[in-house]
């Protein structure tokens, strides 16, 4: 199994490569907060993006193989026998009874 990097190696990393930018005569400069780093006078990066720059392919039938899931799902339909309806017996149930405002006041048994 692949050893993960902990965030200790990678911050050892990083002091190391800036420690080589720097002795290699790299400079850091300091930027005020709040800066951003998008130029205003650019556009917006959503205008810039181009979606779907491929040409429109032509798309592949297939009504052999249509056919075929067809016939299978056909013959399935067939095969299944639906099941027999159970007569639905009254039952008891308890209802509420509600008054004008619509508190509580009793509950009786009905047959449904």
């Amino acid at each position: 199994m692949k050893k993960t990097v902990s965030k200790a190696e990678i911050r050892a990393q990083l002091e190391r490569e800036m420690q080589r930018f720097l002795n290699g005569g790299g400079e850091v400069e300091s930027i005020p907060q709040g800066t951003s780093g998008k130029d205003p006078s650019d556009p917006p990066l959503f205008l810039n993006r181009t979606l779907f720059v491929e040409p429109k392919t032509q798309r592949t039938l297939v009504p052999d193989v249509v056919a075929a899931i067809e016939a299978r799902r056909q013959a399935k339909l067939k095969r299944r026998t639906p099941a027999p309806k159970r007569s639905r017996l009254p039952q008891r149930r308890r209802k509420v009874i509600y008054d004008d405002f619509g508190e509580p006041l009793r509950k009786v048994w009905v047959e449904e």
